[in-house]
């Protein structure tokens, strides 16, 4: 079964990199433009993993893991930012709020499908 992903960034060339790298290694991708409207796609589609960045307009991506962790169907689902924020401080409140894990921005196309398959068992 293809396992889904959800994928939260305001820059639309994100979007597009990851989309391309993750459709490429056989995940669905589902995009949103900011936490607000990740949110209500997380709402209405099951998602097995969560991709977000941090710093966003309308809902920022700390905000977003707090209200995905307060839903139920959220309690085991992987959340992992993806940020050009590399501060040590920043890395404890994500963790703090619960996300998995971190990939800071640039990045590699062959670590974030490896972290995804590390993080979905595939």
């Amino acid at each position: 079964m293809t396992k889904t992903i959800l994928s939260v960034d305001d820059s639309a060339s994100v979007l597009q990199m990851v989309k391309l790298t993750l459709v490429g290694a056989g995940y669905q991708v589902i995009q949103a433009g900011n936490g607000a409207e990740g949110l209500a796609k997380a709402r209405t589609t099951a998602v097995d993993l969560v991709l977000t960045d941090l710093n966003m307009p309308v809902m920022d991506g700390l905000t977003l893991i707090g209200e995905l962790r307060r839903l139920p169907t959220f309690k085991g689902v992987p959340i992992v930012f993806l940020t050009t924020e590399a501060a040590t401080a920043m890395k404890q409140q994500a963790k703090n709020a619960g996300a998995t894990g971190w990939i800071t921005k640039p990045f590699q196309q062959d670590q974030l499908v490896a972290v995804m398959r590390k993080l979905l068992g595939a």
